[in-house]
């Protein structure tokens, strides 16, 4: 190798025969990081559901709705609980970061999945601080536990509901550094217990799919 400048925080390789060996033994570490997230997101496919017993009520610009309502007529629903609170003059950071890397909700929209922010600030708040950020995905308010009920208390979090006729279950649920990877479609519906529908994965027995990239469309296309 040679002599690292002052101010470089890299080596310099000696020929691009040696960088391409070094970039080769880095590809191997990330094709088997890889494969460990899609056996992880085979693992989380067969979890065991929770029912949901309960009704939560929610506030929209319409009016109000519950739970049911926020899955739009699709099987499966992704919540965001954003840490955005009544009165609140300094919104979370992060969670607002979470908010800017959103997908085009069409890509899950056609794999059977909804995704909605929640927070307990009043409507209103929540209506000018999406408008603020230029966020167009559903952010609503949740107007009682249903923030305590799964896993949220006080800080933020994320949860998977699968709607099967009336009932709903949660299926997942994570916070943390959990959602920090978060932001492509594919990444979301993995999460989720029907996960990309894709041919190749390790689903549950009766899951639908179809070959990879086959179902991909231009969002306005679907």
């Amino acid at each position: 190798m040679t002599e690292t400048p002052q101010g470089r925080i890299g080596t310099l390789a000696n020929s691009r025969d040696d960088w391409t060996a070094a970039l080769d033994k880095l590809r191997e570490a990330e094709k088997e990081l890889t494969r460990a997230h899609d056996r992880l997101a085979a693992e989380r496919r067969k979890l065991p559901w929770e029912p949901v017993g309960q009704a939560y009520r929610f506030e929209t610009p319409e009016g109000h709705i519950g739970l049911t309502d926020l899955f739009a007529g699709r099987r499966q629903l992704i919540v965001y609980h954003h840490m955005l609170k009544p009165g609140d003059t300094s919104p979370c950071a992060g969670c607002s970061m979470v908010g800017d890397q959103i997908p085009h909700l069409a890509h899950l929209h056609a794999r059977d999945t909804s995704l909605v922010f929640v927070a307990k600030a009043p409507i209103d708040e929540i209506q000018a601080f999406r408008q603020r950020m230029g966020w167009e995905f559903p952010f609503v308010s949740t107007l009682d536990q249903f923030n305590a009920d799964f896993g949220v208390t006080g800080g933020f979090g994320l949860n998977v509901f699968f709607r099967d006729g009336e009932d709903i279950y949660r299926t997942y649920f994570t916070t943390a550094r959990g959602v920090e990877a978060l932001g492509t479609p594919w990444t979301f519906l993995d999460l989720t217990p029907l996960g990309r529908q894709e041919d190749w994965e390790d689903s549950p027995e009766g899951v639908s799919q179809t070959g990879p990239y086959r179902w991909w469309r231009l969002h306005d296309a679907y």
